[in-house]
Parts: C-alpha cells; sequence; structure tokens
C-alpha cells in the first residue's frame, strides 16, 4: 500500500466526518493517536472535547443549543490498563466494559452496528492500542450499513501487530460531503506519523475545513513506559 500525504488527503475532503489516526512515531518510540470531529448541523458544532480521567468527551459547548445529545455526546477515548480505545461513539463504553469481562476487541464490537442516523447511517469507527512489556500493536474496526441498506452491517476490522516506525493508519465515517453522506471505502489509508506532537497536531488542525471542523485530540504514549502526553484543540473556546 502507498503511503499518502495526510495532509493533502484532509485539505482535499470537505467533509470526512470523524477520523481516526493510529500509528508509530518515526523515531519508534511512541505510540500515536489522533481522533477528530467535524460537523455541518448547529448541533453538531456545538461540541468541545474535555477531559475526563486517562480519556475524553465530548460535552455542549453552549448547553442552551444542545437539541439532542443522543449520538454526539459520548466518551471517544477511555483507557483500560494497558489498552487505550479510541472510537466515534458510544461504543467505547462497550469495549471497555466487555473487554473488561475478558471479550475481544471484535466480540465487543458483534453487539453494536452502523449508527440509527438515517438516511446517513453512519459508519461506527473505532481503534484499540495495546501496550505492554515494550511492545505495542493495535487494531482498527469499521461497521457500515450494506451499502446503504439498514436491513444488513457489514463488519471489518483490521489489525496492525508489528506496527512499523514513522507509518500509521486513517479511518473516517464519510467519503466526502453529499446527501445521504456516502460512507467510508476500503482499508484504512497508510499515513506518515512524524516524532514532532505539535507539528503533527497543526498540521491536522490546519488541514481541517475550516467551516466543519470541531475538536481535534492528540495523544503520544512512550511504549516503554506508558506515560503519555494529550493535547486537545477545540474550535468552538
Amino acid at each position: 500500500m502507498q503511503v499518502i500525504s495526510l495532509e493533502k488527503e484532509l485539505k482535499g475532503n470537505s467533509y470526512p466526518g470523524r477520523g481516526i489516526i493510529i500509528g508509530k512515531s518515526k523515531d519508534g518510540k511512541h505510540a500515536v493517536t489522533a481522533y477528530f470531529i467535524m460537523g455541518r448541523s448547529e448541533n453538531s458544532r456545538n461540541r468541545i472535547f474535555v477531559e475526563e480521567g486517562e480519556g475524553i468527551r465530548t460535552e455542549a459547548f453552549d448547553a442552551s443549543k444542545l437539541s439532542d445529545p443522543s449520538l454526539i455526546i459520548y466518551a471517544p477515548v477511555r483507557v483500560l490498563g494497558n489498552k487505550t480505545i479510541v472510537t466515534n461513539g458510544d461504543q467505547t463504553d462497550t469495549i471497555y466494559e466487555l473487554m473488561d469481562k475478558q471479550q475481544t476487541f471484535e466480540q465487543a464490537l458483534r453487539t453494536r452496528e452502523f449508527e440509527p442516523d438515517a438516511p446517513n447511517y453512519t459508519p461506527r469507527i473505532s481503534g484499540i492500542m495495546h501496550i505492554e512489556n515494550g511492545m505495542y500493536n493495535y487494531a482498527m474496526s469499521i461497521l457500515k450499513s450494506n451499502n446503504g441498506n439498514p436491513d444488513g452491517c457489514n463488519r471489518y476490522t483490521f489489525s496492525y501487530t508489528s506496527p512499523a516506525a514513522g507509518e500509521g493508519h486513517f479511518i473516517h465515517t464519510y467519503m466526502g460531503d453529499g446527501n445521504p453522506l456516502p460512507s467510508f471505502e476500503g482499508e484504512p489509508k497508510l499515513v506518515e506519523i512524524p516524532d514532532d506532537m505539535d507539528a503533527f497536531t497543526n498540521m491536522l488542525w490546519e488541514s481541517l475545513n475550516e467551516d466543519n471542523k470541531v475538536s481535534l485530540f492528540v495523544r503520544y504514549i512512550d511504549i516503554a513506559t506508558g506515560k503519555y502526553q494529550s493535547v486537545i484543540v477545540n474550535k468552538k473556546v
């Protein structure tokens, strides 16, 4: 698979929706993840990321303008021991709770499907990062309607057991803007992951469409120690 420019990919798509990037820094020392959200409606844009424990959650920027919290208020990132879970919905909690009961990432997601937001049927995208004894692996998942037909749910899991330094994968909800919104197709895209967290964060934020971007979260985890650094960028401040 050819490595693509994440900057060009984001600048060329006005509405990728919500996106997850997971990989390893170029120096091989850090497990890296990023998660961003976008919005077209006032309700979707009325959000910020805030810290919650070792993870984050979304909350309304202006509570008086929150019309429907069902699909926009959730915890995108949670930490379970040596595992970091990143998703675009409340399946974060499903993965956390069922993996805590010794079920696998895939088993947990078999209990869920795409979002019930007809006619888009937004895919549920999820990632899991596992760091133990200086070793690191990750997996990504997408749950989609059957080509827009809600009678079927197509489930795909992509596992990366020996991530290469400087490489990561990017998965997002929509191929682009539209009505209905076209679901992501194919396997996660191969992208470069730099060493500099601040530069990576700035590139991502500046590359997202100015009108539609809402919030961005980036975390670099030291593979040797498990210690991490994170940054949150919110359009509404």
